[in-house]
């Protein structure tokens, strides 16, 4: 057996996992690797990247440019055109980014799951009455991005962007063993909820990006600052962003969770299984 299987056993024990992931400093080890990955160093950057491509599938083919000035800006790369295809029927809200399937289905009034028996509420995630109130009884759907894919997420539909609610927080690892271990995770990590209208009909839409361990910081084109972990929150933000279907969000600096809720006028389309592998454009719920 080589020494990356030894390792990927090692890392498949879930009290390992757990452990390593987690039973560390978080908050230091994430600003930690936020500093490293943006070494430019040519020989840094190249084995960085040399091992991250080593121990997971990360596959650089549809990136739009082969040479990266350091992992960060492979990990935020742009894809080439046309790599991930957006769904054209009007009556259908794409997925926004790559992603593992999660929890998915109906906000029961305002309990949801983020894995099989471990619940949450709304309150507790969004912090906000108003907003919690808006997502009573929605559809939602979990999609957990490996550090491997594209971190990019764009509008699932043609939408305007109304306001962003910065919440700071953890970063507790969201793989599935953390997820069965710590009850209410996303709501103790850090957090931002994006608020949107739908143009076709007028539903509200909000993404929630949840960061985690070695991640924190996501970079949203409508608002004008980083979002990370100097930030202190609940901060909430104003806007007045139109986007079309497919277009560019932001992106996690590194990896993590979103979380989409949409009005219970919406519907999770037939492709939408736990566990499935989701690309970004791709069909995720009809609208009415």
């Amino acid at each position: 057996m080589t020494l990356r299987s030894h390792i990927m056993r090692m890392f498949e024990r879930e009290d390992i996992n757990f452990l390593l992931t987690n039973r560390i400093p978080r908050r230091l080890a994430t600003r930690f690797v936020g500093w490293f990955s943006k070494i430019e160093q040519p020989l840094i950057r190249d084995i960085s990247i040399g091992l991250w491509r080593y121990f997971t599938d990360l596959d650089l083919s549809d990136a739009k440019k082969s040479r990266f000035r350091s992992m960060h800006d492979c990990f935020i790369r742009e894809l080439k055109d046309g790599a991930r295809p957006v769904e054209p029927d009007s009556k259908i809200l794409v997925s926004p980014c790559d992603g593992i399937v999660g929890a998915f289905g109906a906000v029961v009034d305002t309990n949801l799951y983020q894995i099989k028996g471990l619940p949450y509420a709304l309150d507790d995630l969004m912090c906000d009455r108003e907003m919690v109130d808006l997502h009573r009884n929605a559809c939602y759907v979990t999609l957990r991005l490996k550090s491997s894919m594209y971190h990019r997420f764009h509008a699932p539909h043609a939408c305007e962007v109304d306001r962003v609610t910065y919440i700071s927080g953890d970063t507790w690892n969201v793989n599935p063993i953390a997820l069965r271990r710590i009850e209410r995770l996303f709501c103790k990590n850090e957090r931002v909820l994006v608020k949107t209208t739908l143009a076709a009909t007028g539903h509200p839409l909000t993404l929630v990006p949840v960061a985690a361990v070695l991640v924190a910081g996501i970079r949203l084109h409508f608002i004008d600052v980083l979002l990370n972990l100097n930030h202190r929150g609940p901060n909430v933000m104003t806007c007045d962003a139109p986007l079309k279907k497919g277009e560019e969000m932001g992106w996690f600096e590194h990896g993590s969770t979103i979380i989409i809720f949409a009005h219970q006028d919406l519907w999770l389309c037939d492709n939408i299984r736990e566990g499935s592998t989701i690309r970004m454009g791709e069909p995720l719920m009809h609208l009415p």
